[in-house]
């Protein structure tokens, strides 16, 4: 197959079109360089240009301050499950809370739990993650190292609105699929990462977004790989970086910035496109029932079951035959997940409604 289709995988996940044309265009060498990114030196000048213009339109695109560090990591969101503990809590002799609202912050949960004591703020099991709590449901102590919270759960698609208030206590966040899909306040943030591969970029690279008064907090036992303030120091160059993720995760970020004209913009796409899935779910008389509650539902992941397990393998392969794939949903939810990023295209999103319309009324 050489054309492409309308991929709706959750991750690795669909890139803009524009920056795989470029990427495949300078692939075998780099304009005035004569080699491929592949191929460069982490340390010469032509890849210090990437990587700094990689960091100046992510701070440009997100709006954030000058007492924040940028850093490009690797081990992706689960490395970070442990880095923001044992850099944030170590030492500090106090808890930390966890929102927990699906499956990836479960998971953050469960590594926080192997560097100390931590107090679970709230958690959705009971309903099987398809909702988020309240301001008052949320149970935090004023004197927690940090509160985490994941800011969309990719398997259970639900996500939040705001971020919770914290007060004076840091927020971490893991914002794995929905950073750069909207303006977000990052000065309200102490840390946000997030894995690139499923909105800023290929897999092999984690954005990591820190306030500097926390470097403080990372205790120089540390193994040097897993500390901020190491990381920070050697710029992201403590070791090779993930230079080819890195480079791609750049021409994400002007794409957004010079193409699309900023997350403002980006984001009334994004709710255009969810609500073109969330109005054929709504309009199915139940036929299609989706997973998160109406007032929690994802921008980014749309997660529906149909009736029985026969309709939902009829739907996904008469859908791949029309080009629209990857829309197998996770064992733990079932049915369907389109996966609709900020490089989905518009078009993609209506193939996949008229889809869904088409496919009610010939079952």
């Amino acid at each position: 197959m050489s054309e492409r289709v309308f991929n709706f995988s959750a991750g690795p996940a669909v890139l803009p079109l524009p920056v795989l044309e470029q990427a495949q265009r300078e692939l075998l060498a780099l304009p005035g360089v004569g080699a491929s990114v592949l191929e460069i030196s982490h340390r010469g000048k032509p890849f210090t240009k990437i990587h700094n213009e990689a960091k100046q339109a992510l701070a440009d695109v997100l709006g954030v301050p000058e007492n924040y560090r940028i850093l490009f990591l690797q081990g992706g969101a689960r490395l970070q499950f442990s880095m923001a503990p044992v850099n944030l809590m170590r030492g500090t002799g106090r808890s930390a809370d966890y929102v927990v609202t699906g499956s990836w912050g479960k998971k953050a949960l469960e590594e926080a739990q192997r560097e100390g004591a931590i107090r679970v703020a709230w958690d959705g099991k009971s309903t099987n993650y398809d909702r988020l709590p309240t301001a008052d449901q949320l149970d935090i102590d004023a004197d927690a190292a940090y509160v985490h919270f994941t800011s969309n759960e990719t398997i259970q698609g639900v996500q939040f609105p705001a971020e919770p208030d914290t007060g004076d206590v840091p927020l971490v966040c893991d914002a794995s699929s929905d950073i750069l899909s909207r303006p977000i306040p990052i000065e309200r943030y102490g840390l946000i990462y997030a894995g690139a591969q499923k909105n800023a970029g290929p897999s092999g690279v984690a954005l990591v977004i820190i306030r500097e008064d926390l470097l403080n907090r990372s205790d120089d036992g540390l193994p040097s790989y897993m500390n901020y303030q190491t990381q920070a120091k050697h710029d992201s160059l403590y070791n090779t970086p993930p230079s080819f993720g890195v480079y791609i995760v750049g021409l994400v970020a002007k794409w957004l910035r010079d193409e699309i004209g900023g997350l403002e913009k980006m984001n009334q796409v994004n709710r255009g496109k969810a609500e073109m899935l969330y109005q054929a779910i709504d309009e199915s008389g139940g036929f299609y029932d989706g997973h998160a509650q109406a007032d929690c539902r994802s921008l980014m992941n749309v997660a529906f079951r149909l009736p029985d397990d026969e309709l939902t393998a009829r739907f996904r392969a008469e859908a791949e035959r029309e080009g629209l794939h990857a829309l197998k949903g996770h064992r733990s939810v079932g049915g369907i997940r389109a996966s609709i990023y900020n490089a989905m295209p518009v078009e993609g999103v209506a193939r996949l409604r008229d889809f869904m319309v088409a496919f009610q009324a010939s079952a």
